[in-house]
Order: structure tokens, then sequence, then C-alpha cells
């Protein structure tokens, strides 16, 4: 008999038989997701019980989560600390975001994790969550009005100018906030980010705010994005996220009759298939009107 309960938030599996029990946390708070791994512990701890398998996991999901942070050298920064700020919540317990896309970049990291020990053979089944791994897309542009807004109103000089950047060459926040001077050149930065290196054009108006800054800027993550919010909801403008800079940049350009080619590039992306992807459902609203 199989029971699942929580304990001081967590859920937890027991499984009796013949008189033995054997109970193994599911290292989660969140039920949905004890429900989906209940049948893949169960049947462990039924092989542990009856003594037909010892384990079918040499070693456990910790240790797995360690040696998977540890084996890819060619991962970014930016990646690696979005693996370990994903795992390391998933090991403590806590819930799965709320947020479909937040989710999907949980489920599939930790999928990731499980398939890279199957591919080590440092595991022999992998306890995959169900569930969505691309999420929702975002589609949010921002209006002429709201940039023109956003652009002369936001009082806080210093981050203005970092905003006005990010528009003005459609740069990441990260690839941004990892700016060095000894990788500014005329014309265009060495940018390290999601993508890992790549050269992030500077028009002029990008340049001048570069030529007029003392000091670079050193913000975090969580500053950039709450701060961005903050200033938005001030100012009347709802359901923006700071990335949705880079997307209104890439748009723009495109709505000028900028080849797509040109905009794949400006914005680092792999092809311009991937461009378009982006793009498809915001551009068919751009089409003229026709008749059949």
């Amino acid at each position: 008999m199989a029971t699942l309960y929580q304990n001081k938030g967590h859920w937890l599996l027991t499984v009796q038989h013949q008189g033995r029990r054997l109970t193994r946390s599911l290292r989660t708070k969140d039920k949905k997701v004890a429900k989906q791994l209940k049948p893949y512990v169960e049947s462990q701890l039924i092989l542990e019980l009856t003594g037909l398998k010892k384990a079918i996991n040499p070693i456990g999901f910790p240790a797995l989560s360690t040696r998977f942070l540890k084996a890819s050298k060619k991962r970014s920064k930016n990646t690696q600390d979005l693996y370990e700020y994903v795992l390391k919540s998933y090991l403590n317990g806590n819930p799965l975001p709320t947020n479909p896309n937040s989710r999907a970049i949980f489920v599939r990291t930790i999928n990731a994790c499980w398939n890279w020990g199957i591919k080590q053979g440092l595991i022999t089944k992998a306890y995959k969550l169900e569930g969505d791994t691309k999420g929702e897309t975002r589609n949010r542009v921002i209006s002429d009005s709201e940039l023109k807004t956003l652009l002369d109103e936001i009082r806080d000089d210093r981050f203005n100018l970092f905003v006005r950047f990010a528009y003005y060459t459609g740069a990441r926040s990260g690839e941004i906030r990892c700016i060095s001077r000894e990788n500014i050149f005329d014309k265009h930065i060495v940018a390290y980010g999601k993508s890992g290196k790549r050269l992030i054009k500077l028009n002029n108006q990008a340049q001048e705010i570069l030529d007029g800054l003392d000091e670079l800027w050193d913000y975090t993550k969580g500053f950039v994005s709450h701060k961005f919010k903050k200033e938005a909801r001030r100012l009347g403008i709802g359901d923006i996220r700071f990335h949705d800079l880079r997307r209104t940049f890439g748009y723009n350009l495109i709505r000028q009759g900028r080849p797509i080619y040109e905009v794949s590039k400006l914005l680092g992306h792999s092809s311009v298939t991937t461009t378009e992807r982006h793009y498809a459902a915001l551009l068919a609203t751009e089409i003229d009107d026709f008749v059949l």
C-alpha cells in the first residue's frame, strides 16, 4: 500500500509490503508535482522492499544535479546561473512557479538534468516532470506613445540612460550589465550573455550614451526588472517587462523596412528563422488591406 502525505510542507511517499515500510521524500511542496512523481518512486520502493532491486537510481537527484551543474564548461554564465537557481529552488521543495513561462523554464531545466544523467549512465530511470516546456509566446511591443513616455519621464537619469541604451541597441539586460570598457570599440561592443559572445552594433544614439558615462552600469538583474516595472506603473503603463524593449527594437526596425536578415543579425539570433518565429504574429497585423 502506498500513501502520499505532507510533512512540514514537503510531500513524502510511504510504501508498506509484508510488514516492512519504506518512506521517501519527493522533495517538493507542489502537490501536482508530487502526484506526477508518485508512480515512479512507488515502483522503486516496491522493488527495494521485495529485494528485486536495491535501487533504480545509483545516485539521487541532489547528487545528480550537483554533477550536472559542474559538467559543462561551455554554458554561458547566465545559463549557468539560471540552472543553479532552478535546481536549488526545486531541491528546497519550493512549488513550481505559477507563471506559464517561468514554470516551463523550471520543467525544462529539471528534465534536462534527468536526461543528462541517463546519457552519462549515472541513473537508469529519469523521473521527468510532465507539462509545457515552451511556455506562452509573449508578443507585447511598446507603442510609440508609451516609448516616448518611458524615455522622457523615467526620473532616475542614470537608469533612464540604461533604458535608452537597451532600446537603441536591442541588447538584453544581462548583456548591458556585463559591458566592460575594454569591450567597447568604434561602432560596436563585444557582449556576453544568453547566447554567449556576440557583437552589438552601436548607432549614434547608443554611442553618445556610452561617451557620456563616467561609470558603466553595475545593476543586478533583479534591480533592473523591478525598477523598470515600478517606473512603468508610475507612468500608467501596464503589462510591461524590460525585455519588451528588445522586442520593440526589432519590431520597429522591421516596420521601417529593414530586411529581416539585418534585424536578425542586430538581435544576435542564431538564424533568420528564429527572428521570423518571434515576429510573425506581430507583423501579420501590418499587412496592407487586400481584396481576393
